[in-house]
This record gives C-alpha cells, sequence and structure tokens, in this order.
C-alpha cells in the first residue's frame, strides 16, 4: 500500500514514455478516423458523432463490433477510411510513425529508438528498424497473397465487376490478417454465396492465424526455417551434436497454446453443433467451419453461423477463446495466449509444490509471472464494470447478450449476438472505452500514468499471508 500511495502521475516530463507514445498514437487515429467518417462523402445519409467514433474505435482496434451496416451505409470512399484504419490498427500506429519519421528526419535518437525497441519487443536496439522493415514486408506480403487467393475463390457472378471483386478481396484480406472482423457482407461469411465456400473460409482462417501469432513470433519462425532448411549449420562440442536455441521459448509456448486451444476449440464445436448449426454442411464442410468457429473468436471476428442459434456450451466455450485472444506483439487481442500458458504452468507448479516455473529448461522469469497475474486480473475487472453498466443502461438486454459483448470487446473480436446497433448511447460510450483499453490494455494505461519507481537498495522483510 506504501509503494502504491508513493505513486505520482509526472506532469512535469518533456518526453512521453512509450506507453503514453502508444496510447496518444491510438487516440490521435481514433479521432482522425471519426472526422473522416462524417465526411459527407464517406456514407450515403450522414453519420452521427457518436456512431462514427464507435466505428472508428472498433476499426482501430481492430474489433469488428458494428452499430451501422459497412458495405450498405458507407460509400467505397468510407470503406477505404475503414480499411486504412484498421490497416494502421492492425500494425499498430507506432510502426507507422516510427518508420517514416525515420526517412524524414534522416535520423533517430538514442532515446527514441530506446523507445521503439521496447514497443517492437526487439531484443536490442540496433534491430529496431530492421524489425520494422520486417514487420511492413511480411505484413504487406502476407495480405497480398491473402488477397490473390481470395479473389481466386471468389465466383465473378457474386459482383458487379471486376473492380468490386478486386476490392472485396483486399478489404477482407486486411480485415482477416490484422483481426478486425470487417465485412462489406450485411450477414458477414454467413451470407448465402459465401457460406459454403470453404476455400475462402480456410483462407481466411491462414490469414488471421497469421495475424494473430504475433510480429516477433513470425520473425522467430522465419528464421528457425531458414536454418532447418537454407542453412543447415551444425555444432559440434567435444564430438556431440548440439542445436542452438533458435525457436525462442515464447515462440514454442504460443505455438503449443495456439494449437492446443484451436484442435480442443474444434473438437468441442464440431460435437456441439454437429446436429444443429452444422448440419447443413458436408462432411468436408462440417470440419472446415468448425474450425473457422474455434479459431475466429481468438479476436478475428468473422461469422459463419447464425450466433444466436449456437447451444450454450458452445457460447461459453467461445467466451472462454476470446477472453484468451492471440498472442503477445500481433494483431489481435484478449489477455494473450502466452499470459493464459503462464497461468497455466504457474496453478500447475503450485499443485506440484514446486517454488519455480519451469517449462524447456528454462525457468519463467517472476516478472512475467507477476505481469501475466496483473493483466488477467485487470481484464477481469475491466470486462465486470462494462457489464455492470451496460445492464445499468440497458435492462432490457439479457445478461449473456450484454456478457458476451463485453468480452467480444474487451478481446477485439467483434462477434456479438446482435445487440450492438440497438444500444443506448450510454451503453455505446462504454464499449468504446472497453474497445480502447482492450487494445492497448489497462497494464500499458496504468504505466502510462504512474511515474516509474527508482531501484530502492532496501528491502522489507518478507511474510507469508493466508490465501487457501
Amino acid at each position: 500500500m506504501r509503494e502504491f500511495a508513493e505513486q505520482r502521475v509526472n506532469y512535469k516530463k518533456s518526453h512521453l514514455n512509450p506507453a503514453q507514445l502508444f496510447i496518444a498514437s491510438f487516440v490521435g487515429i481514433v479521432l482522425l478516423g471519426t472526422f473522416l467518417l462524417m465526411l459527407p462523402k464517406a456514407t450515403y445519409d450522414g453519420i452521427s458523432f457518436l456512431d462514427a467514433l464507435f466505428t472508428s474505435t472498433s476499426a482501430v482496434c481492430v474489433t469488428g463490433l458494428i452499430v451501422v451496416d459497412t458495405g450498405t451505409f458507407f460509400t467505397p470512399l468510407g470503406q477505404n477510411i475503414i480499411v486504412f484504419l484498421i490497416q494502421l490498427g492492425g500494425l499498430g500506429i507506432l510502426t507507422f510513425a516510427s518508420y517514416f519519421s525515420y526517412f524524414f528526419k534522416g535520423m533517430s535518437t538514442f532515446e527514441n529508438q530506446v523507445v521503439l525497441s521496447d514497443m517492437n519487443n526487439s531484443q536490442k536496439i540496433s534491430e529496431v528498424f530492421s524489425t520494422l522493415k520486417r514487420i511492413l514486408i511480411i505484413t504487406f506480403s502476407i495480405e497480398a497473397v491473402g488477397g490473390i487467393l481470395i479473389f481466386l475463390s471468389l465466383k465473378a457472378e457474386n459482383f458487379q465487376d471486376f473492380t468490386d471483386r478486386f476490392f472485396f478481396s483486399v478489404f477482407h484480406s486486411i480485415s482477416a490478417f490484422c483481426n478486425a472482423g470487417f465485412s462489406t457482407l450485411s450477414n458477414g461469411i454467413y451470407d448465402i454465396n459465401f457460406r459454403y465456400n470453404y476455400f475462402l473460409q480456410l483462407t481466411l482462417i491462414g490469414l488471421f492465424v497469421f495475424g494473430g501469432l504475433g510480429f516477433p513470433i513470425v520473425i522467430n519462425i522465419l528464421k528457425y526455417l531458414k536454418y532447418k532448411i537454407v542453412n543447415p549449420i551444425k555444432y559440434w562440442d567435444r564430438g556431440t551434436l548440439s542445436k542452438p536455441w533458435v525457436l525462442s521459448l515464447s515462440s514454442r509456448i504460443t505455438l503449443i497454446t495456439t494449437t492446443a486451444l484451436s484442435l480442443l476449440g474444434t473438437a468441442v464445436f464440431y460435437a456441439n453443433e454437429y446436429h444443429n448449426t452444422l448440419a447443413e454442411h458436408n462432411g468436408f464442410g462440417k470440419f472446415v467451419t468448425a474450425l473457422f468457429g474455434a479459431t475466429t473468436p481468438r479476436t478475428a471476428g468473422f461469422n459463419t453461423l447464425d450466433m444466436n442459434q449456437l447451444h450454450f456450451s458452445t457460447l461459453m466455450m467461445i467466451f472462454l477463446l476470446m477472453w484468451v485472444g492471440a498472442s503477445p506483439a500481433s494483431t489481435g487481442g484478449g489477455i494473450k495466449t502466452s499470459t493464459f500458458a503462464i497461468a497455466t504452468l504457474n496453478f500447475l507448479s503450485l499443485a506440484k509444490g514446486k517454488e519455480r516455473i519451469e517449462v524447456y529448461r528454462r525457468e519463467i522469469a517472476d516478472i512475467s509471472v507477476r505481469r501475466a497475474f496483473a493483466i488477467i486480473s485487470l481484464s477481469l475487472v475491466v470486462i465486470g464494470f462494462a457489464v455492470i453498466a451496460i445492464a445499468a443502461f440497458d435492462p432490457d438486454k439479457t445478461l449473456l447478450s450484454i456478457a458476451f459483448e463485453c468480452f467480444s470487446a474487451y478481446s477485439t473480436v467483434g462477434l456479438s449476438l446482435g445487440i450492438t446497433s440497438s444500444l443506448s448511447a450510454s451503453s455505446k460510450g462504454v464499449l468504446i472505452i472497453v474497445m480502447f483499453i482492450g487494445r492497448v490494455s489497462m497494464l500499458t494505461i496504468l504505466i502510462a500514468i504512474f511515474r516509474k519507481m527508482k531501484y530502492k537498495a532496501y528491502r522489507y522483510p518478507s511474510e507469508e499471508i493466508l490465501i487457501n
């Protein structure tokens, strides 16, 4: 309590710390997006400030919750603005701002490089700008390949002309990779002309899985593949073959957790919905749709089924998948797979009576465990307050639909049980705040508010307290 009381908000700093810069960037682009969406040529019949702010926040925070139909309410210009906001939000505004300012100024200070290193999870300051370049190259390459595959999967008769088909492909490729969930179709991929297009669904799955892995993980995987395929260097130590630690511990944990959640989710979805929402699909279609239904809640937000027709048990599984979300430094939200994995390893370690968390011959740092606990606790607090607030503002809505909306907003998923557009202005305001917090994280906001404690040369005596 004393340590917390000693925290002060520092208003006299001449520069922003990484957390403040990150938050300021998102606030700025959200407000800019709101202004652009209110332009007369962006919509057919005009849009209120609140709805424009909601749409802009949803796009920048790559959520996908909508209060107006994207395909019919917004003009081609408005849709282009939305996909531009999605791209900025998915990559992280800092990536663009730092990358281009580096070229415009022709130089970068050491302090700025430290900031960028922290924001982009680069281990070395010298790697900051090379990492930014890789992020841009990887992003645009994957989106380009995804756009081509989507274009090839579409039937020409479902579109007015080549331009319409091309824009649909680009829009959905960017929206999928950025885990935004926005679609120009009124019913999303559940549209009768697209719900049986399994090649399209598999392409979208590939896009939002890649986007949800996180840039550091993707770069590390590429480095690993290069080592295994392109440059298979072998190291010998005293006549015994040894392999360098190419695939990082973070990558291993993320890949295993992502695979486990996807397989478990697909199995549960398939079993629960086989005779329900999956009944209209053939054998292969059932599997693809179940896989899509299990992977899209982890912040993608696209739907190939009527969400209101799902069994209650399936919705409960979706709650869990939405809450866990994607991976760190990715285009997705949620508490993140690494946080969920650390929490799981922590209670397994406690159950075994171990004092440390050990995995793959590595010990998880104490700071990682503390951050995981803080992220989990803060997420439940934010979601809980949001549910209470919306229940008070819209008492006619069911608790299930409100909770689903709040989990979806916090984890930047975009799935809904259909109540978003009918919510009151106050409830929409709550969701705007929750979407923003979910994208930048409550922990980042607290770091931005409180001054960092200086190192202290003393420690108080430790004492255990009753927990259970």
